[in-house]
């Protein structure tokens, strides 16, 4: 053990062990988090926005720990993982003198500091992404039956983290289409999919609703080169932080020695070149990239090994970067640190402040998928997100918390509310209003399917009711959201609709009614982009019970 990996090597990772542990009991939730561990409460094989990785870590968390560190642990296990896979990925002789050099790179790389302790899809995106390269390194040289197993259930493992690790693996094979010629490439990839079947699954009885919401109903932008383009740079800069030039120059002096380094530099180019080119359509967050921190750590250690010059300016920055993301890491912990407010602070105050003035009765929070969860964390009551057509769709539009609630005296949340029976301050100490209501009751499952009726400016609305129960007619009222050409939503206006069977007074479980309708001309804006149609019980505003209809050819 020792001879892979030196004393200092273990002292050091097991400091690291210790200081990721601390700062995740101690650090208060960031509303992700928060929304994950809403995920975790209900195990299952997709979540609307992600694959099912992030949710099965915080429930094996949850089994060893409560709070906060019962959100984290398999993270900060994952972290130093993650270190121990680089370690063994860098074949160098001398690499065991460059322990301290090695760590202040890695732990010098941002986000990849961040996920030693947050939970977030990425935190397993990067141990896998790691692993699945390890694996590579040694399938090149030995394709043996278990090495080949262990391949295909990596990259398993990768894409339940994020399907952004479909990149990791493209790039990769494109690094050596020879491998479209090996049995056991095709076994791997057999086995990757017959374990990534059940998500494949969810996908189809969830009408693929990740898959639509993401490359079809996400609102969007204008192209901006300020937001867009110059943004993503700047994004690619913030990954590596203050050592982003000497990581760089590694990257460039870099040369293909063999079949593994080919595929770290195509890793790396292929998906800083694939989100360069969707900069010029949307803007690129800089989680979308972090993939590149596993081989660009590889590379850069390389690098530092070879080249004094280098090594000496990466130690040097190395040590003054390390020491500012301990006080970032400390302030996110006592916010008092700077002056400076993050979402991690402050979330305690404001949940105790509701929950103070509300009790146990239940939450809605109007439009926020944020909210929700982290309330439900701190005070364990039951939540629920109430969105509606100038919001987007999330779990809680697919799931069943809206039961939780049904019938029951609820507190309802809005920020555009004015006045109420409850107000709080958030964490940046926006008011909030809340408004008790008895006997609440939502329909945002209600599904509403247009289609252009053959000539005319007549169109079907057709409305299926997946509850188990019947709903009247009389106690829903519907509406049509106009949005630009990017999908975000300008005006909203009544729906004025004619029953095909106006003897129907009764929308029973599982069953459809029909109307015909024209739209009505927008009051506020010229030639909208698209339009949908929302349902709602009457007294609250529309949900987003249809998809976006493009209204221009």
């Amino acid at each position: 053990m020792t001879q892979r990996f030196p004393k200092l090597f273990l002292l050091l990772l097991a400091v690291l062990l210790t200081l990721n542990l601390v700062q995740a009991a101690f650090t208060e939730l960031i509303y992700d988090e928060a929304y994950y561990w809403y995920y975790a409460q209900n195990m299952d094989w997709g979540y609307f926005d992600h694959p099912s990785m992030v949710a099965l870590m915080i429930k094996i968390s949850s089994l060893f720990f409560s709070g906060e560190l019962g959100v984290r642990f398999m993270s900060c296990l994952l972290s130093v993982g993650t270190y121990v896979l680089l370690w063994e990925l860098v074949d160098h002789p001398k690499k065991k003198e460059y322990v301290i050099h090695f760590f202040l790179l890695v732990f010098s790389m941002t986000l990849m500091n961040a996920y030693g302790f947050f939970t977030l899809p990425d935190t397993p995106l990067l141990f896998f992404t790691a692993l699945f390269l390890l694996l590579y390194k040694r399938f090149l040289t030995n394709s043996s039956f278990w090495i080949t197993l262990l391949l295909g259930l990596t990259m398993a493992a990768l894409m339940y983290s994020k399907y952004h690790a479909a990149l990791v693996i493209l790039f990769v094979f494109l690094s050596n289409i020879k491998l479209a010629t090996q049995w056991q490439a095709w076994l791997a990839v057999g086995v990757a999919l017959l374990c990534y079947s059940p998500h494949f699954l969810w996908l189809f009885e969830h009408d693929f609703v990740s898959i639509r919401y993401h490359l079809y109903e996400r609102p969007n932008q204008a192209y901006s080169f300020e937001k867009f383009t110059l943004g993503y740079l700047v994004n690619l800069v913030a990954i590596f932080g203050l050592l982003f030039y000497w990581v760089c120059l590694s990257l460039i002096k870099s040369k293909e020695t063999d079949r593994f380094s080919k595929a770290l530099r195509y890793l790396t180019y292929g998906v800083i070149i694939f989100f360069f080119i969707s900069s010029f359509n949307r803007r690129v967050q800089t989680q979308w990239i972090i993939i590149i921190s596993i081989p660009m750590a590889i590379i850069a250690f390389r690098h530092l090994i070879e080249n004094g010059k280098s090594r000496k300016w990466m130690y040097r920055i190395g040590i003054v970067s390390a020491l500012l993301l301990l006080y970032a890491r400390a302030w996110l912990m006592y916010q008092p640190l700077l002056p400076i407010l993050y979402e991690a602070h402050g979330n305690k105050a404001w949940v105790a402040n509701l929950h103070q003035q509300v009790g146990d009765v239940p939450v809605v929070f109007e439009n926020s998928y944020r909210q929700s969860p982290m309330y439900e964390f701190y005070t364990g009551n039951p939540t629920f997100s109430l969105n509606n057509s100038f919001y987007r769709k999330n779990q809680y539009s697919i799931d069943g918390s809206e039961e939780r609630i049904r019938g029951k005296k609820v507190l309802y949340v809005s920020k555009y509310r004015k006045s109420g029976d409850v107000q709080f301050p958030d964490q940046e100490n926006t008011i909030y209003y809340g408004i008790f209501m008895d006997n609440f009751n939502s329909y945002r499952k209600l599904q509403g399917i247009v289609e252009k009726r053959d000539g005319g400016d007549t169109w079907e609305l057709k409305v299926y009711n997946p509850y188990s129960f019947d709903i009247s007619l009389d106690s829903l009222d519907y509406s049509v959201a106009y949005t630009d050409d990017y999908k975000k939503v300008r005006e909203a206006m009544t729906l004025r609709t004619q029953p095909v069977y106006p003897e129907v007074k009764l929308l029973k479980s599982k069953d459809t009614v029909f109307y015909n309708f024209q739209l009505p001309l927008p009051q506020k804006m010229q030639n909208p982009g698209y339009f949908r149609v929302g349902i709602a019980k009457k007294g609250l505003l529309p949900g987003l019970n249809g998809i976006p209809i493009k209204l221009k050819p």
